[in-house]
């Protein structure tokens, strides 16, 4: 933790914590149905006395961007966190809140920070690179120790966009190292919480929640015993009423031991997300995901649907590695195969600064010119490719509706619904279906606010980062201190050469865990 040392006076403290966000479609709309949402801010607040301060939170990917003059002038403290790519939307809500209220102290902090700890002390009060323990530090050091919680509360009460889904977390980071996550470049060990603490969240969000979502990074972890006993208490939840259906995010090595799927369906398990990424060995083998090929995909899922159990997953899109043609490929085998669901998402593979496949890019110069931090989404090329740009772009541009696929899609759903109602329970069957429903529609404008999967078309763009305009949010919604004109502008990850840009070269060049080799303007000695 990195801190000014500004105690502020009087007594009960305002705090405002906010998750930052970009809308991958560019769009300045809030996206109410995208499951899971954030819930940092819920674990943030936590860390603040109920007593002797007044916190509020505020999502941006369910809200919206946040541009409301008067919630902007009335923190004492404002605590920013977000995603990798939403480092410059953290510097726009510091100049509007700082202009607002001259006084206001801004803590950071989040993956966006941890990846630009020393470009981050130029714009904010307290940068903080750990976990959301360290905001209890920041309270007792800044506010006073009255005003901080001896260990996290979540504040569940405040999480306005929870609607019927309750949220909880058992674990913490990821046992596996995967070339692209941002988790291994963190290289944070993966550590399993106490079941004491696993409860009380679960107890403290009530009875009546539709279903609980495990937003762990890897809800299965490496300590057997560990998720054995989880499924006990789950077990004791449900019977108690506290818990009717729950999911979570496990990695392939879950489904190693049949066992393991049973226990989680007797424990009230209707849906598992799994970081599947890809059908190709060869490319899951390129960016370490061994674990994905220990087991037949196909067959891996296709035995969880069978007990009862949903399968989620996403598909990662990698241009640099695989062709266009080889990637449509693999989606007809998808749309055409109803013995597995159709994926939740569909995303181009990003350089996420501090992981072994950026340094790697930066090494091969992949990272194409001008390339912002913002630009690092799933709807964005940000890498080069094998094939000629125009052709990839054409290809991004048509997986957003799946276009040339909504007949084949319907046909799957109808298919896979036949195949597998009688095994799927209800919600688990609706959510599968929803996903076909949501990317075989065409899109709509006035949809947009409502129904955040759907892909709006966004005529100005190019989905190519070099030449890819900046989003409406670079523009103040009101007039902001010349002071923070600056924060405006966006951080470019590279330059127009594609070397690495001179405002992030110390943090990425010279920071922890960089390897020697890659010194100066990002060039290989």
């Amino acid at each position: 933790m990195k801190t000014r040392h500004l105690p502020i006076s009087g007594t009960k403290k305002r705090i405002l914590i906010v998750n930052c966000y970009f809308d991958d479609m560019r769009l300045p709309v809030g996206r109410r149905t995208k499951l899971p949402q954030a819930m940092g801010p819920v674990y943030l607040a936590g860390a603040f006395s109920p007593r002797t301060c007044d916190v509020r939170l505020y999502n941006e990917m369910y809200d919206g961007p946040l541009e409301d003059e008067k919630l902007l002038s009335w923190p004492d403290m404002l605590v920013l966190t977000g995603l990798s790519n939403s480092f410059d939307r953290m510097l726009h809500l510091t100049a509007y809140a700082r202009t607002k209220n001259r006084k206001v102290i801004v803590v950071a902090g989040g993956p966006a920070v941890r990846a630009l700890p020393l470009l981050s002390q130029r714009y904010f009060d307290i940068v903080c690179l750990g976990d959301v323990e360290e905001l209890i530090e920041v309270a007792q050091e800044v506010l006073g120790k009255t005003y901080a919680e001896p260990d996290i509360h979540p504040r569940f009460d405040l999480a306005y966009w929870m609607g019927p889904w309750g949220y909880a977390e058992s674990s913490r980071n990821c046992n596996f190292r995967c070339s692209y996550c941002s988790l291994t470049g963190e290289n944070r060990p993966y550590r399993p919480y106490d079941l004491g603490f696993i409860r009380r969240q679960i107890i403290s969000q009530g009875k009546n929640r539709r279903a609980v979502l495990l937003i762990d990074n890897n809800f299965y972890g490496n300590d057997r015993s560990h998720f054995l006993a989880k499924m006990e208490l789950f077990r004791e939840l449900r019977q108690s009423g506290y818990l009717r259906h729950w999911s979570a995010l496990v990695t392939n090595d879950f489904f190693y031991q049949e066992e393991n799927i049973r226990r989680a369906k007797e424990a009230g398990c209707v849906a598992l997300f799994c970081g599947l990424e890809s059908f190709d060995v060869n490319w899951l083998r390129a960016v370490r995901k061994i674990q994905n090929t220990q087991l037949p995909q196909v067959e891996m899922i296709r035995r969880c649907l069978e007990l009862g159990v949903l399968f989620l997953y996403g598909l990662m899109l990698d241009v640099t590695r695989r062709t266009v043609a080889d990637l449509r490929r693999e989606l007809e085998f998808i749309v055409g195969l109803p013995d597995i669901p159709l994926p939740s998402y569909i995303s181009l593979i990003t350089p996420i600064p501090g992981t072994p496949h950026f340094y790697d890019c930066l090494r091969e110069g992949r990272i194409l010119p001008n390339t912002k931090m913002r630009d690092l989404d799933t709807t964005t090329l940000s890498l080069k490719p094998i094939d000629p740009v125009d052709d990839v772009v054409k290809f991004i541009y048509d997986i957003q509706t799946m276009r040339g696929y909504t007949g084949k899609i319907a046909r799957h759903s109808g298919r896979f619904f036949r195949r597998y109602r009688a095994k799927l329970p209800f919600l688990a069957m609706a959510v599968a279906l929803s996903n076909a429903t949501v990317i075989s529609l065409q899109t709509f404008p006035e949809l947009s606010a409502c129904f955040n999967p759907f892909r709006i078309r966004n005529r100005q763009r190019t989905h190519v980062s070099s030449t890819e305009p900046p989003d409406r949010l670079y523009t103040p919604a009101f007039r902001v201190d010349s002071r923070y004109e600056n924060h405006f502008q966006p951080t470019f990850l590279t330059d127009a050469a594609g070397y690495l840009a001179e405002d992030v070269e110390p943090d990425i060049a010279n920071g922890n865990a960089v390897p020697e080799r890659i010194t100066g303007r990002g060039q290989v000695c």
